[in-house]
C-alpha cells in the first residue's frame, strides 16, 4: 500500500462489495434519468458518438474472449471525455435559474435570449488539471457565459493554453488539486461565481451528481453501440479514477443496465493519488486521503480526496482497486498507439491508457496473475475498457510513445 512501492501494480479487494440494489446511491443513474442527459448531449449540433472499436487481435493475445475500447479522444473536438459531466452541470445550473423544465434541455433552449435575460451573464469556475477545466470553458463559452479556471502546480502548459483558447480566464497555481478546489470554492462563495466541480463536500452536493449523471450518459452511449453491433455485454470494466466521480457515474449506470448480470468493476488509480485503494484498504473502509504533490504523469488522476458520494457507491459496487505506476500508463499508451496487424490505432494519452496497461499486466507477466485470478479473469473474459482522453499533451505523447519515456522491464515488474 505504500506510495513506494518496487510494484508496478498493487491491488487491494474491497471488502465492503455488497451488490444489492440501493435506490438511494443508484436513483440517480436510473435509465429514465440518464435518458434525459442523453438526449441532451444529442441535441448539439456536432454530436456524433465516440468510436467502441473491437481490438480482435489483442484480445487474443492477452487470452480473453473480447476486448472493447470506447476512444474519447474524439468528444466534441475536445480529445477527452470531461465535457460530458460538465457541460451537464452547467445547463442545468442555467435550467434551474431560468426556470426551465430540465427535461426540455437542449443547446439550443439554453442559448434563447430569453433564457440569457433571465440569467445575466454567469461565471463558472472550476479546478482541473486540464480535461476538465477546458470541458467547464467550452460549456460556457458554448452557452454564452464566462468561465476562470485555475490548475494545480506542474500542469503543463499545452494543456493550460487549450483552455484559455476555449475564452477562459486560466493560471496555474501553486498548490495541488485539492488545494486548488478549495481555492476554488472560497473566490466562488466571495465572487457569487458558480463552482462546476466533480468532487463533493458537505453543503457542495447537487453539481457533482449533475456532473456525474453527465459521465452516465456516456455509459448509456456505450451501451446502444455494443447492442447495435451485437456485442455481447461485458464481464469486466476497468475504470480510471481521481476523485472517484467517472467511475462511479458509469459503475451505477452498468449495474442496472445489466442488473441480471453485472460486470465486475475494477478501479484504477495512479499509486501518488491512489486515495480510493487506500480507502478500500482502510480498517473501517472509510475514505483515505492522499496529500502532497502526486507527482505522476496521469496528470487527470493526480486527485487525492475522493468525492463522498461517489466513494460510497463504489465501496458497495466496486470489487477492488488496482494502484499504478507511471510505466502501466505509458504500456497502455505504447499498445494503443502500436496496435496489431488488424486492430485499429488508438491515441491514448496517460490517464487514459492506464487502463489498459495494467491489462496487459494482469494477462501478460506471471508476478501478477494471481491478482487477475481474484477479478475472475479468463479466456471467457469480455472487457471494456475507456480511453478518456488523447494526446492532451503531445509533445509528452511523443517522449513516451516515441522516446520510450517510463520504460516497462518485465523482468522487473
Amino acid at each position: 500500500m505504500s506510495r513506494n512501492s518496487n510494484h508496478d501494480v498493487e491491488w487491494v479487494q474491497n471488502r465492503f462489495f455488497s451488490p444489492q440494489d440501493s435506490p438511494e446511491l443508484l436513483g440517480p443513474f436510473r435509465e429514465r434519468e440518464t435518458e434525459g442527459v442523453y438526449r441532451f448531449h444529442k441535441s448539439y449540433r456536432g454530436y456524433a458518438p465516440t468510436p467502441l472499436h473491437r481490438l480482435g487481435e489483442l484480445a487474443r493475445l492477452l487470452n480473453v474472449a473480447d476486448l472493447r475500447v470506447k476512444d474519447e479522444s474524439h468528444r466534441f473536438g475536445l480529445n477527452a471525455f470531461k465535457v460530458m459531466g460538465g457541460i451537464y452541470a452547467v445547463a442545468r445550473y442555467i435550467a434551474e435559474q431560468s426556470g426551465m423544465d430540465a427535461g426540455q434541455l437542449t443547446f439550443d433552449a439554453l442559448r434563447s435570449l430569453e433564457v440569457k435575460q433571465k440569467t445575466g451573464e454567469l461565471t463558472f469556475i472550476a479546478a482541473t488539471d486540464g480535461n476538465h477545466g477546458r470541458g467547464v470553458a467550452w460549456a460556457a463559452r458554448e452557452l454564452g457565459h464566462r468561465s476562470v479556471i485555475y490548475m494545480p502546480k506542474g500542469s503543463s502548459a499545452v494543456r493550460l493554453n487549450a483552455i484559455r483558447q476555449e475564452g477562459a480566464e486560466a493560471q496555474i497555481a501553486d498548490m495541488n488539486y485539492d488545494d486548488c478546489v478549495r481555492l476554488c470554492a472560497d473566490l466562488a462563495a466571495r465572487n457569487g461565481w458558480v463552482m462546476v466541480q466533480d468532487t463533493s463536500w458537505e453543503g457542495y452536493e447537487q453539481i457533482p451528481m449533475w456532473v456525474m449523471q453527465g459521465y452516465a450518459s456516456l455509459a448509456r452511449e456505450i451501451a446502444d453501440q455494443l447492442e447495435a453491433s451485437g456485442g455481447r455485454p461485458p464481464t469486466h470494466i476497468f475504470l480510471q479514477a481521481g476523485v472517484g466521480s467517472f467511475a462511479a457515474a458509469v459503475t451505477a449506470y452498468f449495474f442496472q443496465h445489466y442488473r441480471d448480470s453485472p460486470p465486475i468493476v475494477a478501479v484504477v488509480e495512479a499509486d501518488q493519488a491512489n486515495c480510493i485503494y487506500r480507502s478500500f484498504a482502510s480498517p473501517g473502509g472509510t475514505r483515505e486521503f492522499v496529500s502532497g504533490d502526486m507527482n505522476t504523469i496521469m496528470a487527470g488522476l493526480a486527485c487525492g480526496e475522493p468525492n463522498v458520494f461517489a466513494y460510497r457507491l463504489l465501496r458497495q459496487y466496486a470489487r477492488g482497486a488496482l494502484s499504478c505506476r507511471d510505466p502501466v500508463a505509458a504500456l497502455g499508451m505504447r499498445m494503443y498507439g502500436n496496435p496489431l496487424a488488424g486492430d485499429p490505432r488508438i491515441i491514448s494519452g496517460e490517464s487514459g491508457a492506464v487502463t489498459l496497461g495494467v491489462l496487459a499486466y494482469l494477462r501478460m507477466a506471471p508476478q501478477y496473475a494471481s491478482i487477475g485470478e481474484q477479478l475472475e479473469l479468463d479466456e471467457h473474459s469480455r472487457i471494456l475498457l475507456i480511453s478518456t482522453e488523447g494526446d492532451t499533451d503531445p509533445q509528452h505523447y511523443r517522449q513516451v510513445v516515441w522516446e520510450g519515456r517510463y520504460a516497462n522491464e518485465w523482468a522487473n515488474v
